[in-house]
């Protein structure tokens, strides 16, 4: 991206709980990029190839089978946990969905857990209702940043721009030698109204405008944390509004994870002004993650066909109209559930609920993953082995 550099000096701070070296005032250069609205560059003839398979790869995503809202919630819960994989957090994909489903029936999960959970929460905002608003703006980005860091230990940072400079890399205590330094704090409010000028934006492709606005956005580091998975929740804001992936989001923070430093070199070239290196990589990545993603709708609904087929030949098979057939189909969004959990997403009685749990397990359907009379809770029959190949971006049988 072009830009520039400006200098700037670190001053010295006696008060600063640091080493002695780390008081002492010292030169730095921050990163001021140029502004994403109304850029101008060529695409080669590869690249427009690349990015035009990428985006039809991402519509072929969406055109398999019928729209089913409980696959399009697996593959938005898969792109959240990849993105917070990106940034080091690690769950267990059993681990999570147990954690789940304990918060849902008023448990406790670890704060790890939580902050990862919080990011399928920003990116459900961010794709049902930021990406709808008829002009994407600031207050857009803010209310994906607050969902996703509210209840986090620094959440007082919550859906707050940085007034302070940050940095990447080198130490933690002033931006001497650091890796990137970004905009300074009095820049970055121009650059974020900027930012949204693109993303209403339909000059590029949409691919294209989707890649550029990610990769600004991390260039701007507009908050004191959260702002790789904010970043990356703004990548399917402008899908969507391009009208893209109206469904299936494809789960392009997985190819991140799977590959992590090419990632990262991949934005730092961006931040070189090699703006080709970046977009090739972003379309390559995006095509891997449609095909895998459409592989696995397509395994998932495999498997829900199977169930169907259990509970057809089951002792216990209920009548087509039962609430167990309604359960069936909630499954690829709830990999472990909770009573209440079917209660509210089927509509039904509690004792109809229960019911339908009971011709569920006896089918194999469903597991019971605990034995207490409260917070009760089953895991779907193999779907969370199905979602952590998914998650670790492996095709499925692999």
């Amino acid at each position: 991206m072009p830009g520039k550099l400006i200098k700037k000096t670190w001053t010295y701070d006696p008060t600063l709980d640091a080493p002695a070296r780390y008081k002492r005032a010292c030169h730095y250069t921050a990163f001021l990029p140029e502004e994403l609205h109304g850029l101008r560059f060529s695409l080669s003839a590869d690249l427009a190839g690349m990015i035009s398979e990428a985006e039809h790869a991402i519509r072929e995503l969406n055109h398999v089978g019928p729209t089913l809202a409980p696959m399009a919630r697996l593959l938005l819960r898969t792109e959240s946990i990849a993105s917070s994989k990106v940034e080091g957090m690690q769950v267990g994909v059993e681990e999570l969905a147990r954690a789940e489903a304990r918060l849902e029936t008023g448990g406790r999960a670890s704060s790890m857990s939580i902050e990862v959970l919080a990011n399928v929460d920003a990116m459900m905002l961010a794709v049902d209702d930021a990406a709808a608003v008829r002009q994407f703006g600031l207050d857009e980005i803010l209310a994906i940043h607050r969902r996703l860091v509210e209840r986090a230990e620094n959440r007082h940072i919550a859906g707050r721009i940085r007034k302070s400079q940050n940095w990447i890399g080198g130490n933690d205590y002033n931006p001497c030698g650091a890796d990137f330094v970004p905009p300074p704090p009095e820049d970055v409010k121009r650059l974020l109204g900027d930012l949204c000028r693109a993303i209403n934006g339909d000059t590029l492709p949409p691919l294209a405008q989707a890649a550029l606005v990610h990769a600004q956005f991390e260039t701007i580091h507009p908050f004191d944390d959260g702002n790789g998975r904010t970043g990356r929740a703004l990548i399917h804001v402008v899908l969507r509004r391009r009208g893209v992936a109206p469904r299936y989001l494809p789960p392009i923070s997985v190819m991140f994870a799977k590959a992590k430093s090419r990632y990262i070199a991949a934005l730092d070239s961006f931040r070189d002004s090699d703006v080709t290196d970046w977009l090739t990589y972003f379309a390559s990545a995006t095509t891997s993650a449609s095909r895998l993603a459409e592989a696995y709708v397509k395994a998932v609904a495999a498997l829900r066909d199977r169930w169907r087929q259990q509970l057809a030949d089951s002792p216990r098979a209920p009548r087509k109209d039962a609430t167990a057939w309604q359960i069936i189909d909630i499954l690829p969004a709830h990999p472990v559930l909770t009573g209440a959990a079917a209660i509210a997403v089927s509509g039904r009685s509690r004792p109809q609920t229960y019911q339908a749990i009971d011709q569920l397990v006896d089918a194999d359907v469903l597991r019971p993953i605990n034995e207490s009379s409260r917070n009760r809770a089953w895991e779907a029959s193999g779907l969370l082995k199905l979602i952590a190949a998914l998650e670790a971006g492996r095709l499925p049988g692999r």
